[in-house]
């Protein structure tokens, strides 16, 4: 069966189908030709995956994500940050970084902080005489945070598919988001420096102040929805649904750059994406289900342990096969398919399951910025229509900084698990 799964598999893969339908057809065929199953056992599988309250939140998401990148908050979050920032050495770009992090904690979604901050942030970044190579790089990297940075619409399927709590692992994606983004910060500072860039604005506490009260409603939501999630007050799902009426309320009556007439495109766009994602869980969590009734997971984990006797060159085994898989496929579908199938391993290894979470995000933040399947490189492409491979070449020297905090989060688990531990004693 293994042979069999992995034969269908890659074939699929590089004729082309969609990754659910990969996922459905090879569960499908092991049925058929290797076990006795009755057929119908599928649309129960089917049902039972999308049968769980915890996937709610993710359409609220979606769609307060899409209500925050029409409207106004975004350009609020942007100049209390520039305010705060922008008369460093690579004040703006780094504002544009800030902006990305604060944008993040309130989106859930990648494509969404690139949408909102880069179609404002990369224009006025080559307006000031930042290199445009470099402008378009930086923001496409800093909008991948809104997977890390938590609420986190990756971390939550993960939640899903190895069964650990959705609050501990927000909780542990915080310091390598802020991580991350420090590290791009530092990055831009030194660049600014090199390149004699001209800081486009000077240090003013009454302008911070200012920009704080014109923006006061973008940036209490953060607090709202995370503060209620980590005090006890919302589940993560109601965290969701109390963020779309937030968002709506504030765009629609106190910054009034929303439209009623915008809201039947914004749910329908959140319908479709939602729709696609959750038929890909469906997909992956009956295709799960057939891995673990034939004990599959135990298989691997022997053949894992018998030729890698350290959890370290594990982990360090399984970064690199995701990142060779993020330039052939979806790396949340990937992380769908072998995250699961790696629980044995990693419960024999001792590794912490939300520490492993955090890992996979990671990698998926890589996966969206390296091509052919980068997602956030076709997003910064379609806001910039700039040529996709100009925006890769923006994003590489970028690339190794990602890298560099990948390892860091991988080799120093208390790097993610701190928080969640300090939080909750």
């Amino acid at each position: 069966m293994i042979l069999f799964i992995c034969v269908s598999f890659t074939l699929l893969l590089f004729l082309g189908m969609p990754i659910a339908v990969i996922l459905g057809v090879t569960t499908l065929g092991c049925l058929v030709f290797f076990t006795s199953t009755p057929l119908h056992i599928i649309t129960q599988q089917l049902f039972n995956a999308l049968d769980n309250f915890i996937l709610l939140s993710i359409p609220f998401f979606i769609l307060a994500g899409s209500i925050m990148t029409r409207g106004s908050i975004a350009k609020k979050l942007i100049a209390f940050v520039n305010a705060l920032v922008g008369w460093f050495p690579g004040g703006l770009a780094m504002a544009g970084v800030l902006a990305c992090i604060f944008f993040a904690a309130i989106s859930g979604s990648s494509p969404a902080t690139v949408v909102a901050i880069g179609s404002i942030m990369i224009p006025a970044l080559i307006k000031a005489g930042y290199d445009e190579k470099f402008s378009l790089g930086l923001i496409t990297v800093s909008g991948s945070l809104g997977i890390v940075i938590p609420p986190s619409i990756p971390m939550i399927l993960y939640c899903l598919v190895m069964n650990v709590s959705v609050s501990k692992i927000f909780m542990a994606g915080i310091i390598p988001g802020l991580l991350t983004g420090a590290a791009l910060m530092v990055y831009t500072f030194f660049a600014a420096k090199k390149n004699n860039w001209r800081i486009t604005g000077k240090a003013s506490a009454s302008k911070v102040l200012r920009t704080a009260k014109e923006g006061i409603w973008a940036l209490i939501l953060p607090v709202i929805v995370l503060g209620g999630i980590y005090s006890g007050v919302f589940t993560p799902t109601e965290a969701a649904a109390v963020s779309v009426i937030y968002a709506l309320v504030i765009e629609l009556f106190v910054y009034k750059e929303f439209k009623f007439s915008q809201i039947t495109d914004v749910c329908r766009e959140g319908a479709v994406l939602s729709a696609c994602l959750l038929f890909i869980l469906s997909c992956a969590m009956t295709f799960i289900w057939l891995l673990t009734a034939e004990q599959i997971p135990q298989q691997l984990a022997d053949i894992i342990i018998q030729h890698i006797d350290s959890p370290w060159i594990f982990l360090l085994t399984v970064n690199i096969l995701f990142l060779i898989l993020g330039c052939f496929m979806d790396d949340v579908s990937a992380m769908l398919i072998l995250a699961p199938i790696f629980l044995e391993t990693l419960t024999r290894y001792g590794i912490d399951l939300i520490h492993f979470g955090v890992v996979m995000v990671l990698n998926i933040q890589m996966g969206m910025l390296t091509p052919p399947f980068g997602l956030n490189l076709f997003v910064a492409s379609g806001i910039t229509k700039q040529p996709l491979v100009k925006i890769a070449r923006g994003v590489a020297p970028f690339l190794v900084i990602m890298l560099i905090c990948l390892m860091l989060v991988t080799y120093i688990p208390w790097l993610s698990l701190a928080l969640p531990k300090w939080l909750l004693n």
